[in-house]
């Protein structure tokens, strides 16, 4: 039903739990595909995707161009961005279904936004709350989970077009994108 993107900067124990909180979703038959995306000779990554059974994808380049040529390589009509790092809710997976069948009901493009939640565990200071009123002000950011259609991705010209990560999201437009109630919990 859709791939996952997740480019992973050569940091291994980010890119485990996000794959880890994944496990679900291709358990319940609601992710196809797994593609990790880091630049080349990072051989722990490349380890990672192998015993987790997603592919790797060897890149130089922007965040963004990785993305961009990670997205690429999928087979679905569904495409979800994440960073390592990234923890989704434990309803994600049911939202993700639910947003997919309204919007592809629908007949209009919209992206689905994931919100972002500072680990419960980690220290929250100015920072958390500078960039909870920079959101709230700009909009989400290009670090947050964007699921997206291939179809709409393609018309917009995906992050290669865009030329950052934010950019896509510039692109959708606020009517374009949808917050979704499922937060992603940053590492």
């Amino acid at each position: 039903m859709l791939s996952v993107v997740i480019p992973t900067e050569g940091e291994e124990r980010p890119a485990v739990a996000t794959l880890t909180a994944l496990v679900s979703g291709v358990a319940a038959g609601v992710v196809s595909d797994v593609i990790l995306v880091d630049r080349p000779g990072s051989s722990e990554i490349e380890r990672v995707a192998d015993v987790a059974g997603c592919r790797f994808m060897a890149f130089a380049g922007s965040r963004a161009a990785a993305m961009a040529a990670g997205a690429a390589q999928t087979k679905s009509e569904w495409l979800l961005f994440l960073q390592a790092g990234a923890i989704p809710d434990s309803g994600w997976i049911d939202e993700s279904a639910q947003f997919i069948k309204v919007v592809s009901d629908a007949g209009r493009p919209r992206a689905g936004i994931f919100r972002y939640a500072p680990s419960p565990y980690a220290d929250t200071g100015w920072r958390d709350r500078v960039r909870a009123l920079t959101r709230l002000i700009a909009g989400p950011r290009g670090d947050e989970g964007v699921l997206i259609a291939r179809r709409h991705y393609d018309q917009l010209g995906g992050y290669a077009a865009a030329g950052s990560e934010t950019g896509l999201l510039r692109r959708l437009g606020r009517s374009a994108r949808a917050e979704l109630r499922s937060r992603l919990v940053r590492l």
